[in-house]
């Protein structure tokens, strides 16, 4: 298998990987750099995959759509926000009329946006392909001092999760002074008047994510409002969290007992009120759910399984491709 991966400027300064033993990770500078090269190897390819974000992807995908032999497939990790964009006008990454060109367009997010981009977007096949944890790595192990922290959430900034995080995070820690929580993720307005008792670390290499999460007495998840309003819309993270034991608090978003059972295996919190509420409850209660999750994870939700996944459906996709080639005109 061959990664391509342009290499800017941020996940050149916080990249986790650089070389693996499953996959040849190539990075590039410029598209026209590896262009020749990357169509070589894509025309020989059985699978060729681009992804939502990918710099210059609508051309690099009509590109290669070209080729006769690979499977297309697209994978979007952001399906509200793709097709609410593509509403305006194209994208960097894709364009509309390339939807009903992939054999296959594999979704971030499930639920009823699956039946949309069959229905009004003509793609082909459309599939759910969930995050995932690789339980060999997401484990539970030793808490460290630096991380230690009544709740820890870990998570990016972003505008539209701004309202929950300052509900759910900060609020909390506003009134109990005494306990101490977590925030890890970029691009936050460090500027703000923070709670004393919030730390903050502006990147957690991945390779720490287990001693933040193992350290925590719970871990918070909160969800953009574009993508909890369409539902079944998990994180990786969320199974990162569950993997290493750490109980969850999350908001709540359509599809969610689909993953974990609500009240047996994590939490909803809706105010402040219901965070406290839980931290303050008996330990005991929170280190059941915490192993319930865990298993749960460990049968539904790792990468073994996603990869099984998505074979099934390159497979499908395949039979479907070489049935209607086989119809007359």
């Amino acid at each position: 298998m061959i990664f391509y991966e342009k290499d800017v400027p941020y996940y050149a300064r916080h990249r986790d990987l650089v070389t693996c033993e499953y996959c040849d990770l190539r990075l590039y500078a410029d598209w026209d750099e590896v262009r020749l090269e990357a169509l070589h190897n894509a025309a020989d390819s059985d699978i060729v995959m681009t992804a939502s974000y990918t710099p210059d992807g609508a051309r690099i995908s009509d590109e290669t759509l070209e080729l006769a032999r690979p499977l297309h497939v697209f994978y979007d990790l952001d399906t509200p926000i793709t097709l609410g964009q593509l509403e305006n006008g194209p994208l960097d990454y894709l364009c509309r009329e390339q939807i009903s060109a992939f054999d296959l367009y594999l979704s971030f997010t499930g639920g009823r946006l699956l039946w949309r981009l069959e229905q009004e977007y003509g793609a082909h096949i459309a599939r759910p392909l969930y995050g995932c944890v690789d339980p060999d790595i997401y484990r539970r192990v030793q808490r460290q001092p630096e991380f230690d922290c009544t709740l820890s959430y870990l998570g990016t900034y972003a505008p539209d999760r701004q309202e929950k995080l300052d509900n759910l995070l900060l609020e909390p820690a506003r009134r109990l002074a005494e306990w101490q929580f977590l925030l890890a993720g970029s691009l936050y307005p460090w500027e703000w008047t923070w709670p004393e008792n919030v730390r903050r670390i502006e990147h957690l290499p991945s390779r720490q994510h287990p001693a933040m999460y193992s350290s925590s007495r719970a871990t918070l998840n909160i969800t953009r409002e574009e993508m909890a309003r369409s539902g079944y819309c998990p994180s990786g993270r969320f199974f990162e969290a569950a993997a290493c034991g750490a109980p969850i608090l999350t908001d709540e978003w359509e599809g969610l007992d689909h993953f974990f059972d609500i009240g047996e295996e994590l939490r909803v919190v809706r105010t402040a009120e219901d965070v406290i509420s839980v931290l303050d409850g008996p330990a005991e209660d929170l280190r059941r759910s915490a192993e319930r999750a865990r298993q749960r994870t460990l049968d539904e939700h790792t990468g073994e399984r996603r990869a099984s996944e998505f074979l099934a459906f390159c497979d499908d996709a395949r039979q479907r491709r070489s049935s209607a080639m086989e119809v007359p005109a």
